[in-house]
C-alpha cells in the first residue's frame, strides 16, 4: 500500500527577481580611516592620511622600546594587516629577513602590540557605505645602529 501527499508537490518558480544593483565587494571605494582623517572627502587625501597616520602610530609605539643590536640594521619589514568590516585590526603576517629576525627577535611581538594599540579605525566602505574587510601591507623601514 502506498500513499501520496500534496505537501511534497514542489513547483519551480516561474520568474527570477531582478537585481537592481551589483555591489563589488572586492573593491574599496572609501579606505579605512582614523577619526583624524574623517573630515577629508577626496579619496586620495583620505588614503594618504590613513597611511601616514598608521605609520606614525606604529613608529611612536616602537620608539617606546629600547632595541639593541650588535650590528646595524637598515632593512624594510612588511606587515600585512587585516581590517575587518567592524574596524578590528589584526596582523596577518610579518615579512622580514632572517637577519632582522636574528638581530631583533622581539620585533614581531612589538609590531603586534603596536597594531593592537592603534586608535579606533573606521572600516573600508563601498560607495553605498557598506563596510568591507580589507587587507593592507605596511612597509616599515627598520634602522637600528
Amino acid at each position: 500500500m502506498s500513499t501520496s501527499c500534496e505537501f511534497f508537490n514542489l513547483k519551480k518558480k516561474e520568474a527570477l527577481q531582478e537585481v537592481d544593483t551589483i555591489i563589488d565587494f572586492s573593491s574599496v571605494d572609501i579606505s579605512p580611516s582614523f577619526k583624524a582623517c574623517d573630515s577629508l572627502i577626496e579619496k586620495r587625501k583620505r588614503t594618504n592620511c590613513f597611511r601616514s597616520s598608521i605609520h606614525t602610530y606604529i613608529s611612536e609605539s616602537l620608539s617606546k622600546h629600547k632595541l639593541e643590536v650588535k650590528k646595524s640594521i637598515n632593512e624594510k619589514v612588511i606587515v600585512e594587516i587585516l581590517i575587518s568590516n567592524t574596524g578590528k585590526v589584526v596582523v596577518s603576517k610579518i615579512h622580514s629577513s632572517d637577519f632582522v629576525k636574528t638581530m631583533l627577535p622581539s620585533l614581531d611581538s612589538l609590531l603586534n602590540i603596536s597594531i593592537e594599540e592603534l586608535p579606533e579605525l573606521r572600516p573600508a566602505r563601498t560607495k553605498r557605505g557598506i563596510p568591507l574587510t580589507a587587507q593592507y601591507q605596511i612597509p616599515i623601514q627598520i634602522r637600528v645602529n
